[in-house]
């Protein structure tokens, strides 16, 4: 039984008296009308209604009963009202994961204006290189910079994250600048080993592909650390651009094999599919695009 239905019924016909003008009301006929109050009587094992041709009235039991229903819908009206209202005016908590090196260099300095455009939203932000589940660690958006993997979740572009090799000066110097990928395999290569692709670098060019297993001197999980050694003239290091960038501007690394470019990886927003997209996620996710980039291929299932 639709107890639910059941009650707006009830309240219907004893706030107008009549089958017909409840069943206008709630733009439903007089039949499924009488099907509701009939359901209602059977599950309580009473009589509601006085019924005549014309009209109907509560008994002393229906009375009572229309009182507690009254209440009951009201709070169901409440509640509705409640979530519309939470779409509408964010508030409440939002969990964001988000990778160590983009959160200190990139998020962290914009999270303030995202705090005073939405004030009653309370952040947790978790900063960590490993590999969270959004699921189960209960996170509302997680931010990857990563070729995904296909799964469940839905990710949204937020911009493409170019990279490029680089080295420092004195590394140069010390050791000769490559000419061609093949000749990463007399380098010390500095590598990020948690990419799908591990320890390889593709590089292409006017020429194709080429895949290079560089040997490689230092294996980490964040990018700032290969940056540090790399300026530090230990070796070669594929970084991303808004990392290496500071540092090449000062001439502390340069880049090399400039005619040929590693796969872009991109900055995505991955969070659980939902049948509603909560508005404090859309509106943190609009916020990243407004302030990192474009919005390319929009939300997709990875």
């Amino acid at each position: 039984m639709d107890k639910l239905g059941s009650l707006r019924a009830f309240v219907k016909v004893v706030e107008s008296g009549s089958f017909a003008e409840a069943g206008r009301q709630l733009r439903l006929s007089r039949s499924a009308i009488s099907k509701y109050i009939a359901d209602l009587e059977e599950s309580l094992g009473v009589q509601l209604l006085i019924r005549t041709t014309r009209h109907a009235s509560p008994t002393e039991n229906g009375q009572r009963y229309f009182e507690r229903a009254l209440v009951i819908l009201s709070e169901v009206e409440a509640a509705d009202q409640a979530v519309t209202q939470a779409q509408s005016a964010p508030r409440g908590l939002l969990r964001v994961n988000a990778p160590m090196s983009f959160g200190t260099m990139r998020l962290g300095p914009v999270l303030a204006d995202f705090m005073a455009r939405y004030p009653e939203l309370q952040l947790q932000i978790v900063l960590s290189d490993d590999l969270l589940d959004p699921v189960q660690d209960g996170f509302d958006v997680t931010l990857r910079i990563a070729e995904l993997e296909s799964s469940s979740l839905i990710a949204r572009k937020i911009t493409p994250v170019a990279r490029m090799i680089c080295a420092s000066p004195d590394y140069l110097a010390r050791h000769g600048t490559p000419k061609h990928p093949q000749d990463l395999r007399e380098h010390a290569a500095l590598t990020y080993g948690f990419l799908l692709t591990g320890n390889q670098w593709k590089l292409t060019g006017a020429n194709g592909d080429h895949w290079i297993q560089p040997a490689w001197s230092l294996c980490v999980n964040n990018a700032e650390v290969l940056r540090d050694v790399a300026i530090k003239g230990r070796g070669l290091a594929l970084l991303p651009e808004f990392i290496a960038a500071e540092a090449l501007r000062k001439g502390a690394l340069r880049t090399v094999l400039d005619d040929y470019a590693a796969p872009p990886l991109a900055l995505y927003a991955v969070y659980p599919p939902t049948r509603h997209l909560s508005v404090k996620v859309r509106l943190f996710i609009d916020f990243l695009v407004e302030r990192f980039g474009r919005d390319e291929e929009g939300a997709r299932t990875t």
